[in-house]
């Protein structure tokens, strides 16, 4: 096998022609067609992996038409229920990505949970099919992906759509080379089946979930696979699933609108509140715009031995954006140091092998799940008016290498790959128990639209309103964690039309330490890159 660490086991996977259909005979002949044997639950022998988790490896089907066919490793971790006398079951924890690991979401935010869900589940996380130590995908390598990001630019010249279109072509390519053998099979239907076979395996009747970001996403197809099997489950930083698969441009546009929003609120609020902010001189976004363009010019050289140009700057603002208002004044801070050319700017720290292990999955999934239009001039006219639209950070990714979410359009519309486990619909969950859709007003990277429309394609969601900057509520509004915990607990519904607006606002001066209960972006995904973390309240 070409593709890193996929672990499998049992036979060759059979002619993919007897799959879930009968092959066609003449009508003497015809029989009723026996249906595939259903998938083995898994057996998950646990041990102890520190600090009381418990950590086992789930066999499930490489791909479910043959489900008795080959197997596919998937790593698992859970730590008990603090009180065994108050244990309600297990409680499902997704991390955003696609490309976050579900094991160290676990591990990581463990003890920020509020303590009631502490004791009444076992806490339990998984790496989803070809991430992390589920065979992770790797397309680029890491020597690969520096040079990529290296060469990207802040401010792309007006010939850089071509370049950017055949380095796309390229990746595809190398994730042929590479990982080919895997690829058909990470997408979020099969990894909903998966969620469905570690459910079985842990003895719970029904599914109690917390996913978000892209974890909202997988959580939405699962209850539309199997309504009838959800407890409960609190999908926080919703995605519109039917354009995310079936119309990605309508999702594409909105996302680099939210992004260059968000962005563009931080730079009115410096202008407002230059003393706290202290970049810009009175015209924070010339200064921006004149930054990027001076450190494409001149990069700024690395601690490692690398270099931090204004892709650097504009990449790293699109992740740390994401903690809302609390972060503002840090990047006031880095904006200045990043002026200076100090390096020891957490905006000026290059992508790197942690960044790459997630930009990986990141791109391959979102290829499998998504169906784009093959019409060259359409992805090209696509393109460029969402970088046209989004001016401030939009560019940079549009013409960049494939790296995020929303400029993923040049990898997609020219991958060649299957796309046999992606789930096309209907997102209904017809009969489901209630399923809580959680969204922020001013979300970045999931736009508050998102979140409506997922409340209303659902037959039984109810949406939760965060009026606030920043991606996901959980552990960053205090009002919709105390919602979140008493619907996965106790069933709570909130009402129709409920909302929150506890937001931690940015200090009246530059802070020399974050604001009680909160942890600055810089300290999370600035240093230990793609981290997937729930702020603390406490």
């Amino acid at each position: 096998m070409k593709f890193r660490r996929l672990r499998l086991a049992g036979a060759t996977v059979s002619a993919l022609a007897v799959a879930w259909t009968a092959s066609p005979v003449s009508a003497a002949a015809q029989t009723t067609p026996t249906p595939p044997a259903a998938p083995t639950v898994p057996t998950l022998t646990w041990s102890d992996c520190q600090n009381g988790f418990q950590c086992a490896n789930a066999q499930v089907p490489l791909d479910y038409r043959d489900p008795q066919g080959r197997t596919l490793t998937l790593a698992v971790i859970r730590k008990p229920a603090a009180d065994p006398s108050k244990r309600k079951g297990t409680l499902f924890l997704q991390p955003g990505g696609p490309g976050n690991s579900g094991v160290d979401f676990v591990r990581n935010n463990y003890a920020d949970l509020p303590a009631t869900l502490r004791d009444d589940f076992d806490v339990f996380g998984y790496d989803v099919r070809g991430v992390g130590r589920s065979s992770q995908v790797v397309c680029w390598d890491d020597p690969a992906y520096t040079r990529a990001v290296t060469a990207a630019k802040g401010v792309p010249g007006p010939d850089a759509y071509e370049p950017a279109l055949q380095q796309a072509a390229d990746f595809d390519q190398a994730c042929q080379d590479n990982a080919g053998d895997l690829l058909p099979y990470v997408g979020t239907q099969y990894v909903a089946r998966d969620i469905d076979l570690l459910r079985q395996a842990l003895g719970e009747q029904q599914l109690t979930y917390y996913g978000r970001s892209f974890g909202s996403y997988i959580g939405t197809v699962y209850a539309a696979m199997f309504p009838k099997r959800v407890r409960a489950l609190a999908l926080d930083g919703a995605y519109d699933p039917e354009h995310y698969t079936n119309r990605p441009y309508a999702y594409d546009r909105p996302q680099y609108l939210a992004l260059d929003g968000a962005m563009g609120r931080f730079l009115d609020w410096c202008k407002a509140d230059q003393a706290t902010c202290g970049f810009g001189d009175g015209d924070p976004r010339g200064a921006f715009e004149k930054l990027k363009a001076d450190l494409d010019a001149n990069p700024v050289p690395t601690a490692n031995g690398g270099q931090a140009n204004g892709y650097t700057l504009v990449y790293r603002l699109m992740f740390n954006i994401n903690e809302g208002k609390v972060i503002w004044p840090s990047f006031g801070e880095a904006l200045r140091k990043a002026q200076q050319r100090d390096n020891t700017s957490f905006l000026l720290r290059p992508p790197s092998p942690a960044s790459f292990d997630f930009l990986n999955p990141n791109v391959v999934v979102e290829c499998v799940d998504k169906k784009y239009p093959t019409d060259p001039a359409l992805l090209k006219r696509e393109v460029t008016t969402n970088a046209r639209l989004a001016p401030l950070l939009g560019p940079a990714m549009a013409y960049g290498p494939p790296t995020y979410d929303h400029q993923h359009a040049t990898a997609c519309v020219q991958w060649k790959g299957e796309h046999t486990s992606r789930y096309a619909g209907n997102f209904h969950a017809k009969g489901s128990a209630p399923i809580l859709v959680i969204g922020n007003t001013g979300d970045p990277d999931t736009p508050y639209q998102d979140a409506v429309a997922l409340s209303r394609e659902l037959d039984n969601g109810r949406l939760l309103t965060f009026k606030a900057e920043g991606h996901t509520a959980f552990g960053r509004s205090a009002c919709a964690s105390d919602a979140i915990t008493g619907y996965l607990v106790d069933l709570k519904v909130p009402a129709r039309g409920a909302s929150c607006a506890d937001e931690t606002q940015p200090p009246s001066s530059t802070p020399t330490v974050a604001p009680p209960g909160t942890t600055l972006s810089e300290l999370r995904n600035g240093v230990n890159e793609r981290v997937d973390r729930i702020g603390s309240l406490r």
